[in-house]
């Protein structure tokens, strides 16, 4: 039996040994496998980085030209109004000024609408029934 235990022994070892440096290849392997696919997912991440940050970069401006041209819309907008305004005060001064006691009747008019339509909201208030919460 001394004999078969001395075939069996190096056969055992071949085999741990075989085994062995097979377990490192696979190891090295999905090592490698692994450095791989992350060098691969890193490119990929630069590529897709490289893409974004133009689309980026061109909405940013094209969102800083609609914010220009709004402003500048705005300020048109508010020239009109002062335009507006002052000819419509030019006008009521010169209306007031040829017709002084016709605008005096006028505001007055005016003046007494505007209080009754007041009144009259209030009036509604107080008749409205009170809700409790």
């Amino acid at each position: 039996m001394n004999t078969a235990n001395n075939d069996v022994i190096p056969t055992l070892r071949q085999a741990s040994d075989d085994l062995a440096q097979g377990a490192s290849q696979a190891s090295e392997s999905t090592h490698e496998y692994a450095r791989q696919a992350l060098d691969k997912a890193e490119n990929r991440l630069r590529q897709l980085r490289g893409n974004v940050d133009p689309v980026v970069d061109m909405l940013a401006s094209k969102a800083q030209k609609m914010a220009q041209h709004s402003l500048d819309l705005a300020s048109e907008a508010k020239e009109r109004a002062e335009q507006s305004l002052k000819r419509a005060a030019g006008v009521t001064t010169r209306y007031v000024a040829e017709q002084p006691v016709r605008s005096i009747l006028i505001a007055a008019s005016v003046g007494a609408g505007v209080a009754l339509l007041v009144a009259a909201a209030r009036q509604r208030s107080r008749n409205r029934p009170k809700t409790r919460y």
